[in-house]
């Protein structure tokens, strides 16, 4: 079974979200057997890439950074999104984090990257904003060697 991982930013501009939409589906799409892919549903590109695996028959295994995960979502929108994808995973990883810090994310980020065989990062590759964020997992992943995928289109930054 191929697994493919995901990190990526949280808000994806309008003017990219079309071109990240259509190379996930290239992605996720260009493999033949079974496919379980890894996100922890942040809103965003984690949301996305969940969506359109599930679309593609993946298997989905979530990574929870915390127990509290569910009271960072701003949105409601956003919320109730990850509780329907969440519904529909086949496997939950719980990260042993009660609050959802940057630490939690940066332990479900290298989970991820750990776990796949591929990762494909959402990334506009500028440095990541915090402990935890895509630039440092992208970092991670491919220290350990691991094939990444950037999905972004040049020259537009994220807000």
């Amino acid at each position: 079974m191929k697994r493919i991982g995901v990190t990526g930013h949280r808000a994806i501009p309008d003017s990219v979200l079309g071109h990240v939409e259509d190379g996930l589906r290239a992605v996720l799409g260009s493999h033949e057997g079974p496919l379980e892919a890894l996100s922890s549903l942040a809103e965003g590109a984690d949301q996305l890439f969940a969506a359109i695996a599930l679309e593609h028959g993946a298997g989905l295994t979530v990574v929870i950074p915390s127990e509290d995960y569910e009271d960072a979502f701003e949105d409601a929108g956003a919320l109730a999104r990850y509780r329907g994808l969440r519904n529909r995973a086949t496997q939950e990883i719980r990260m042993d984090f009660a609050r959802s810090t940057d630490e939690a994310y940066y332990a479900a980020g290298t989970y991820i990257a750990d776990s796949c065989d591929r990762l494909v990062a959402v990334w506009d590759g500028q440095p990541a904003r915090g402990h935890g964020g895509t630039a440092e997992i992208v970092a991670y992943a491919r220290a350990l060697g691991k094939p990444v995928t950037v999905i972004w289109r040049e020259g537009v930054t994220r807000d």
